[in-house]
């Protein structure tokens, strides 16, 4: 996949969220003030947090599809790790939020009697949302895009808190009023739950943490593969947004020239970029088989 179809693809994909959700949230806000439900329309202000979210995402993608340059080397690829943190960020402020309207409602014993069209927009809204999920998971695992995977996992936080929110709706509906806000705090924390796990991913691709291992494994047998390689010294990797750079240190005859090495190391490079297309660089450094040599590194 081409860099231009891989950003295409990225936008389409963002572009179908960003407007999805943008009728979701008057369906809820305005499902939740005329229908009588404090938990859909809490529902639909979430949806307008995570326009917030979605913006940063779009920004994100335009950042990070800027070409390497002389101050970036590596390319912009970590303003989508950096858009994930945000939209982390936006997700615990949401699940917050909504924790601390059921508890104060409880506390206070101010429950509301919704109306059908409420329970209605709950249950639209779980269908969608977890449509928005699979469609935005599917197309952000196939380009490795840090920031399309945390959309895709905040799509998936609306979904499990409308399923509360229908469960609570449709109790109140039928006299167990208290239901609507106390199912909504217990969704406050399955919400926390997401937002660590995106925290989390998109701190470690921040750190330069490495890839997974068997990823790297498949990558050092298709470089000892290359005729002239004798070893495989040492492989790390880093994720610059939606690719991967890899370093690899390949052990090969002392006595070959530099033209020699330069010719097979480039071969190396190739399957890698061939296997692998979101593989963005990968940087290559020889040393002499079976003779004793010192790596030099200060980390």
């Amino acid at each position: 996949m081409e860099r231009a179809e891989r950003f295409g693809r990225a936008d389409r994909i963002i572009k179908v969220g960003f407007w999805v959700n943008a009728l979701l949230m008057i369906m809820k806000l305005l499902a939740g003030y005329y229908g009588g439900s404090e938990a859909v329309f809490a529902d639909g202000i979430e949806s307008a947090c995570d326009f917030i979210a979605i913006l940063t995402t779009m920004i994100a993608l335009s950042v990070g599809r800027k070409p390497y340059d002389e101050r970036h080397p590596y390319g912009h690829g970590k303003a989508e790790s950096l858009s994930a943190i945000f939209v982390s960020l936006v997700i615990f402020g949401t699940g917050g939020w909504i924790l601390y309207k059921s508890v104060t409602t409880i506390s206070n014993s101010e429950y509301s009697s919704p109306q059908m069209m409420a329970v209605g927009a709950a249950f639209l809204t779980i269908i969608t949302k977890e449509w928005l999920y699979r469609f935005s998971m599917k197309g952000g695992s196939a380009i490795e895009s840090p920031a399309l995977l945390a959309v895709a996992k905040d799509h998936r936080k609306d979904a499990i808190t409308s399923v509360a929110t229908l469960i609570g709706v449709t109790g109140a509906f039928f006299g167990i009023r208290i239901m609507d806000p106390l199912a909504a705090g217990l969704t406050a924390f399955f919400i926390f739950h997401i937002g660590w796990e995106t925290l989390k991913s998109a701190s470690h691709d921040l750190m330069d943490g490495q890839p997974d291992e068997g990823l790297l494994a498949t990558m050092t047998a298709i470089a000892q593969g290359v005729e002239g390689v004798e070893h495989v010294h040492e492989i790390r990797g880093r994720r610059s947004g939606q690719y991967l750079i890899i370093d690899l240190k390949l052990e090969m005859d002392p006595e070959m020239t530099v033209k020699e090495s330069h010719a097979i190391a480039t071969e190396v490079k190739k399957r890698i970029f061939a296997r692998y297309l979101n593989v963005g660089d990968v940087m290559i450094h020889i040393n002499p088989h079976e003779e004793e040599h010192e790596d030099l590194i200060r980390l």
